[in-house]
């Protein structure tokens, strides 16, 4: 009989990790869905937006090209349905 497992969703660690200027940002989804990927600075503010659609099942690899911004720590933060997953990345210029 079929099993209804929770839709899985996970953020592989970004790499390289600290970057300058761009870091890959990779993860895997269960079943296809909407996703959400966006950067927070330190004080919680949103500072870019990396993905915010529909992917299929399977491996995504995402980039994010910190150029502009200034060194520091944000928090990449990927939200699937009521599922969230998120890191620290250092961005060092």
């Amino acid at each position: 009989s079929d099993v209804d497992f929770p839709q899985e969703v996970s953020l592989h660690n970004a790499y390289p990790n600290p970057f300058n200027p761009s870091t890959n940002i990779d993860f895997t989804i269960e079943d296809g869905s909407f996703v959400s990927v966006k950067v927070y600075n330190m004080q919680g503010r949103e500072v870019a937006s990396i993905a915010d659609s529909y992917f299929e099942s399977g491996n995504h690899s995402l980039m994010w090209n910190a150029g502009e911004f200034s060194s520091g720590i944000y928090i990449v933060k990927l939200i699937s349905g009521n599922l969230i997953d998120s890191q620290k990345i250092i961005l060092v210029k």
